[in-house]
């Protein structure tokens, strides 16, 4: 299967052929909705095709790489072998590029492990791996805020199961490790050469520039249990 949201975020629309419906949902040849994973909720959108449409409430993922796309309830379903464009929420979608491009800006800004995180439309938080909170909310905001105005362009490098093992640090979740299995795995960096501040495992999507992000702001910082912080952070617009 060609995941077509790793090749192109910004692809909003794209031709596919239906390989499998089953009870679970429907799998396509080619995928440009994100299955929920790593934080990020799955894509919703629509599928039309000759004769027909239906609209896609949830993405996840199948066997292997395949991502079974979920149709609304009572919903007509296209069968194998038809032709189908897919149309996604792009709204949506592009929010969730903006919040989990953030949340790894707020890693750098927060330079502790991260035991959890989770991926909004307009808001998103990590929990981390600190015994008290931040002593100024307001300076980790204005440090967030600036970075995020640098508009530092955001890439990717893939490397191999063993150089990452060989390179531990790159890991910052401490609950959740990064994919392995496959042969290789996916870094998203962000800055280039000496501007380079953050390059870690991730499989999501992300937007192209960090001032593509907007205003953000920092929301309330929870007490989850012994030496664990939840940061929210918001989208300002």
């Amino acid at each position: 299967m060609s995941l077509l949201f790793r090749d192109d975020a910004y692809l909003q629309e794209a031709h596919a052929k239906v390989v499998d419906v089953t009870d679970a949902g429907v799998v396509l040849d080619r995928s440009q909705f994100y299955p929920t994973g790593g934080g990020q909720p799955g894509d919703t959108g629509r599928l039309d095709w000759d004769g027909g449409s239906c609209v896609i409430v949830d993405a996840r993922k199948g066997q292997g790489q395949q991502v079974m796309l979920i149709p609304d309830a009572g919903a007509a379903w296209p069968q194998v072998g038809t032709e189908v464009t897919q149309t996604l929420d792009w709204a949506r979608r592009h929010a969730h590029m903006r919040v989990h491009t953030a949340l790894h800006l707020l890693s750098v800004v927060i330079p502790l492990g991260v035991t959890g995180g989770q991926i909004g439309a307009e808001k998103g938080r990590l929990d981390f791996d600190m015994a008290e909170p931040p002593e100024d909310k307001a300076a980790l905001e204005d440090a967030l805020n600036a970075l995020i105005a640098r508009d530092l362009t955001v890439s990717e490098q893939w490397i191999t199961d063993a150089e990452l093992e060989a390179n531990p640090g790159l890991v910052k979740t401490m609950s959740v490790q990064p994919p392995k299995g496959a042969g290789r795995v996916r870094l998203v960096r962000i800055g280039t050469g000496k501007e380079q501040i953050d390059l870690q495992p991730c499989g999501g999507t992300h937007v192209a520039r960090t001032a593509e992000i907007g205003r953000v702001r920092i929301g309330k910082i929870e007490n989850k249990g012994r030496n664990n912080r939840r940061v929210n952070l918001h989208l300002d617009a």
